[in-house]
């Protein structure tokens, strides 16, 4: 007796499918075409039953999806690496009521 892949016990084996989908998008342009492409990749997940995460998102891309706001929809992980932004300091020297170079 010989059973086909859809036939007998093969037809209830499956593999498990992914809730959450990770998608490094460290190297993609924060532009509106990826807010777009990501958006359509993220409604296509949860029409499957998962949702997309993002990995490594740099600052610009996190901020045009505030603006745009799709940040509660895309959602992008904690921990990717952050862009290093300069803080400003602002220092006041000190110095006597006469000097002259003030």
């Amino acid at each position: 007796m010989s059973f086909g892949l859809r036939e007998g016990p093969y037809r209830q084996m499956t593999a498990p499918r992914p809730s959450t989908i990770v998608c490094d998008v460290g190297a993609l342009a924060p532009d509106a075409a990826a807010v777009d492409a990501l958006a359509r990749l993220q409604l296509t997940a949860r029409r499957l039953g998962c949702e997309i995460r993002l990995r490594d998102a740099s600052v610009d891309l996190q901020d045009l999806l505030d603006f745009v706001g799709l940040r509660d929809v895309l959602l992008v992980e904690a921990g990717g690496q952050a862009e290093e932004r300069e803080e400003l300091v602002r220092v006041e020297e000190e110095r006597e009521l006469d000097d002259p170079a003030g």
